[in-house]
């Protein structure tokens, strides 16, 4: 008996031989997954591009009473100059991997309060959040006219700062920041010179 089961398992185990074998060749012949690309977005695409982008804002702008060195005359502090702005904006992203640079030009025009108008350009920098969104920082020039001041008002000048966001649900058609992003919703809040103003903004822009 011992013998014969013996024989019986050494059977067993010459048929199960090829059979793991087989098993072994198909796992060893399956296909990889394609690796990921060396410098890669949050939502996996590849992570440098160009993205121009147009944007249409609206917000509101509120002047301290302070002498700064753009030289605005001062005003009584309970009378303080401001007034709600339509944007225009134009500018470019260049992504890199997970974070990107870029620039961009604005003019604005005052649609009610003390600003007349105004314009200028600055640098764009941040990080890019998930599929579609940005998180970001900027730092430029800007020049400010006052209706306050009569016609012949000067263009107040000085260094603008802010920062801010964008977001658009990849499920309503946007892709990574390289593809075709479609419209993204953007926020900021920037000031003019030393934080000499307030001005949050809130709008949509339109990638490329």
């Amino acid at each position: 008996m011992r013998k014969l089961l013996t024989v019986a398992a050494a059977a067993v185990a010459f048929t199960a031989a090829p059979a793991f074998a087989q098993d072994a060749t198909v796992v060893q012949d399956a296909p990889t997954t394609e690796p990921a690309p060396a410098v890669a977005a949050p939502d996996g695409t590849s992570g440098i591009g160009f993205e121009p982008y147009v944007a249409i804002m609206g917000g509101w702008e509120q002047f301290d009473s302070e002498r700064t060195d753009a030289g605005i005359p001062l005003v009584p502090r309970n009378d303080k100059l401001n007034g709600a702005l339509v944007e225009g904006i134009v500018g470019f992203n260049v992504p890199l991997g997970p974070v990107f640079v870029g620039a961009e030009g604005s003019v604005s025009k005052g649609v009610s309060g003390d600003i007349d108008w105004d314009y200028g350009a600055a640098g764009r920098f941040g990080v890019r959040a998930g599929d579609s969104g940005l998180i970001y920082g900027k730092v430029g020039y800007r020049w400010v006219n006052f209706d306050r001041f009569g016609n012949d008002s000067r263009d107040y000048h000085e260094m603008t700062y802010g920062a801010g966001f964008e977001v658009g649900p990849k499920d309503i058609g946007l892709g990574g920041i390289t593809g075709n992003s479609g419209v993204r919703l953007r926020g900021e809040v920037s000031t003019f010179g030393s934080a000499h103003s307030f001005r949050p903004m809130l709008g949509l822009t339109t990638h490329f």
